[in-house]
């Protein structure tokens, strides 16, 4: 396998920063049935920023959880593409899900983290990748099939039409994207009724 050199370079440099809100409409914008699952916080609110939508499953406070929730989606629904957007924060406390989905890589799973290098639901305090924490590097070094940075929205288009397709593995895709707070949009907080609702856009019964 083919790695990339680690990036060092810290997400709230002076080097290029992507507006999050752009980066998430961009990657929704050709959006057909994949299933998309959120980190707690701001990438929530970006999704929801992008319009609501019946296979939009929200998990609000499980930190950690949202990659292994979108793994099991993604070998529960092997046809359907499933997108989990999260950020650094949160992608940095459940660390340990890259290597349990590692064991299968389903290709129809991509993780993309929006890394601004802040926790940024607790104060604002620095994460481990404004030092020296590569997520790419990680991921790879736990099995992960495929991991990239993505700096540039020109960089961004490959991965706009990626997120949507059932590739060969699971990709890895961190976003730098700025620091600056974009206004809260927030959907349904309710956990029972998007587990319904997702299940329902799926065609299965309430369960």
């Amino acid at each position: 396998m083919k790695r990339a050199p680690v990036d060092r370079s810290p997400a709230r440099s002076a080097a290029a920063r992507l507006d999050r809100r752009a980066v998430v409409a961009r990657l929704l914008a050709e959006r057909r049935d994949a299933l998309v699952v959120t980190g707690l916080g701001a990438p929530t609110y970006d999704v929801a920023a992008s319009g609501d939508h019946a296979r939009n499953f929200h998990l609000w406070g499980a930190m950690g959880g949202a990659a292994v929730m979108g793994f099991g989606l993604a070998l529960a629904q092997p046809a359907t593409p499933v997108i989990v957007i999260t950020g650094d924060g949160e992608m940095l406390m459940g660390l340990g899900s890259f290597a349990t989905i590692a064991t299968s890589n389903p290709g129809n799973l991509t993780i993309v983290v929006l890394d601004n290098g802040l926790y940024g639901e607790t104060g604002g305090q620095a994460s481990h990748t404004a030092g020296r924490a590569d997520l790419p590097t990680i991921a790879l070094g736990c099995g992960l099939g495929e991991a990239t940075t993505v700096r540039t929205m020109d960089e961004l288009e490959p991965l706009a039409s990626r997120v949507h397709a059932i590739g060969r593995t699971t990709l890895l895709a961190r976003i730098v994207v700025s620091a600056d707070e974009a206004p809260r949009v927030l959907p349904s907080r309710d956990g029972v009724f998007l587990k319904n609702r997702v299940r329902g856009a799926l065609g299965l019964p309430p369960g």
